[in-house]
């Protein structure tokens, strides 16, 4: 298989010094302020992304522990497949959260409800559009029973190095 490099484009800065504690979605997070600093070189790619309300960060879970394909995610007490799960032990410790754009100084912007810790490597930044993002979902899997459970779950710790 080939080796596949993806370069660090910037850095997220947040109030969560640590994962532990750290609220596990963006929506679990309303108004929770951070920046996001692009680096200086990547600057020039910003352009018209003041257009968004919303945007949709991909970042490196650069504090996680080796992947496993079977973990215990925050919202269950059973054992289930990673890729069924948002767990960032996984074989790409790649993450994904729709936040909202409040304001852009240069390189750097402004962003609420923010769920990632503080010095997070930034991997791409992507405009959130209703049209394209938003689907009727009819199956939530393992989750059905356990969505009422994000506005207490925290990360509690298991997944750090």
């Amino acid at each position: 298989m080939n080796e596949i490099k993806y370069i660090q484009i910037g850095i997220i800065n947040s109030p969560f010094k640590e994962p532990k504690g750290t609220p596990i979605q963006p929506i679990a997070t309303q108004g929770i302020d951070g920046t996001v600093e692009v680096f200086q070189e990547y600057t020039e790619g910003l352009k018209d992304i003041d257009g968004f309300s919303h945007i949709i960060l991909v970042y490196h879970f650069h504090l996680s522990k080796e992947s496993s394909l079977k973990v215990i995610p925050f919202m269950d007490d059973q054992t289930h497949g990673v890729f069924s799960t948002r767990a960032p032990n996984r074989p790409n410790p790649i993450g994904i959260s729709v936040v909202r754009l409040v304001n852009i100084e240069g390189n750097i912007l402004q962003v609420k409800d923010l769920d990632i810790v503080n010095g997070t490597p930034l991997l791409d930044i992507k405009p959130y559009v209703p049209e394209f993002d938003i689907r009727d979902v009819k199956k939530k899997g393992w989750l059905k029973n356990n969505v009422n459970k994000l506005s207490t779950s925290k990360d509690d710790g298991r997944f750090i190095k």
